[in-house]
């Protein structure tokens, strides 16, 4: 467990660093989002009886754990692999699943503080209610693993920059920003509501806004399940590719 330990807090210190960038820098982000989109529509559009900047909130709040959970576990393996400081951690007596853990408990921790740092510049601007925080925590830690895991996948795979980049604006972009975050999939024509229902980041979006509001577009057990399908998915093939070593061991 020393080892596990020790990688953890290396992850923790590598973006906590770099605060104003790794986390204050996504906060500003969301809030121009709530801010633009607020404005232009709040008085305009409610959804499931909530007001849009209300609606818009968890969404918001939702998309950034993602997104950073990705960028955490991500950014750090490409970095160690270009620098070659990935060896320092391949020769420890370290095993595949505490190296695993290691790295998406951190992506985990950071995409719930940029969550925390989006709700509390948020919540000036529109009146929310937890109605069932059980599920807000459980998809917030469920959605942060999944990201956490596929970003370790993205930075295994990736030998530049160049090609994390395009795994981030070719994957994770689109899957997050066509989730549902800034709308209801029941505004959508019928097709693009049946593709909405492949696209895995739908449901953590859905389940993480009924914990506020109580009403989704999916029911709650339905998105769990999913999620939980996807995440099982995800952190096998990341632990399948650790153990071979995969384009990190020469």
């Amino acid at each position: 467990m020393i080892g596990f330990w020790t990688l953890f807090y290396k992850e923790m210190l590598r973006f906590w660093k770099v605060a104003f960038q790794t986390v204050g820098a996504p906060v500003l982000t969301a809030l121009l989002y709530l801010l633009i989109f607020g404005h232009v529509l709040d008085d305009h559009v409610q959804v499931h009886g909530v007001r849009y900047t209300a609606f818009l909130v968890p969404g918001l709040v939702m998309m950034q754990v993602l997104q950073n959970a990705f960028a955490n576990s991500s950014s750090s393996l490409i970095q160690a692999k270009i620098t070659g400081s990935i060896v320092f951690v391949l020769l420890p007596p370290l095993s595949y699943s505490a190296f695993f853990a290691a790295y998406v408990l951190a992506s985990v921790a950071r995409g719930l503080m940029v969550g925390v740092g989006v709700l509390l510049a948020t919540v000036w601007f529109a009146e929310l209610q937890v109605v069932a925080p059980l599920w807000v925590l459980l998809f917030a830690l469920l959605g942060g693993s999944m990201f956490g895991a596929l970003g370790m996948i993205a930075g295994i795979w990736s030998e530049k920059f160049d090609q994390l980049a395009a795994f981030q604006n070719f994957l994770i972009m689109p899957l997050t920003m066509l989730s549902g975050v800034f709308y209801s999939i029941h505004s959508l024509p019928g097709f693009w509501q049946q593709v909405s229902h492949y696209n895995p980041v739908f449901y953590l979006i859905d389940g993480f806004r009924y914990g506020f509001f109580g009403v989704s577009d999916v029911a709650p057990e339905i998105s769990l399940a999913v999620v939980v399908a996807c995440f099982m998915t995800v952190s096998l093939l990341t632990l399948g590719l650790l153990k071979r070593g995969w384009k990190l061991r020469a």
